[in-house]
C-alpha cells in the first residue's frame, strides 16, 4: 500500500502539534519545519479541522492545536480521511488494457480477495496505532521542539479505533 504525500503531511502536522500542546502553532511554522508548501498545508489543516482532529483559532493570535490528546487519535482514522479510494477493490472498476490481459491469467475475483485481505490487515495495523505511538525522541531533538508531557500516554481501554472518520 502506498500512501500519498497528503497523508504524510497530515500526519507530520499532527505530530508537530503533539509537541506544542502548551501553545497554538501556525501553519507557517509547521510548513517551515518540514519544508512543506504552506498552500498545500492549508488544505490539509482545513480537512483535519473539519474531521475533528485539530482545532483552529482565528484572529491575530490564532493558530491550530490538537482537538484531543495524541493517544486518542487513531492513525487509521487519519489515513481514512486523507486517502481517497481506500475502499476495497471493486470488480466494477474500469480495467486498463494491461489489467484485462492479466485477468486472463489470474482470476480477478481471487486477486480481489487477496488485495482486500491485505487492505484489511494494513488498516488493522494503522487502527492499532495512535498518534502518540509515532513520536520519537530523535525527531523531537532534531526539530528542536519542546515535548509535551502528554505526548506519550497509555492507549485507552478500547484498543480499536472507530471504523469511520472522526467527527
Amino acid at each position: 500500500m502506498r500512501l500519498t504525500l497528503h497523508t504524510d503531511y497530515a500526519l507530520r502536522a499532527l505530530i508537530f502539534l503533539t509537541w506544542t500542546t502548551d501553545r497554538l502553532a501556525s501553519i507557517r511554522e509547521i510548513a517551515t519545519t518540514y519544508g512543506i508548501s504552506e498552500n498545500h498545508l492549508v488544505k490539509i489543516v482545513h480537512k483535519l479541522g473539519q474531521q475533528g482532529f485539530i482545532e483552529t483559532v482565528r484572529g491575530r493570535n490564532g493558530g491550530i492545536r490538537l482537538a484531543r490528546d495524541a493517544c486518542m487519535i487513531c492513525v487509521g482514522d487519519v489515513v481514512r480521511v486523507t486517502e481517497e479510494g481506500l475502499g476495497s477493490v471493486s470488480g466494477a472498476e474500469k480495467k486498463s488494457h494491461a489489467e484485462e490481459e492479466s485477468s486472463r491469467t489470474v482470476p480477478h475475483s481471487r486477486f480481489q480477495s487477496v488485495v482486500n485481505r491485505a487492505l484489511v490487515a494494513f488498516m488493522a495495523v494503522l487502527d492499532d496505532t495512535r498518534l502518540s505511538d509515532l513520536i520519537f525522541d530523535e525527531q523531537r531533538q532534531m526539530l528542536g521542539v519542546m515535548t509535551s508531557p502528554r505526548a506519550r500516554c497509555a492507549k485507552p481501554d478500547d484498543d480499536r479505533c472507530a471504523s469511520t472518520p472522526a467527527s
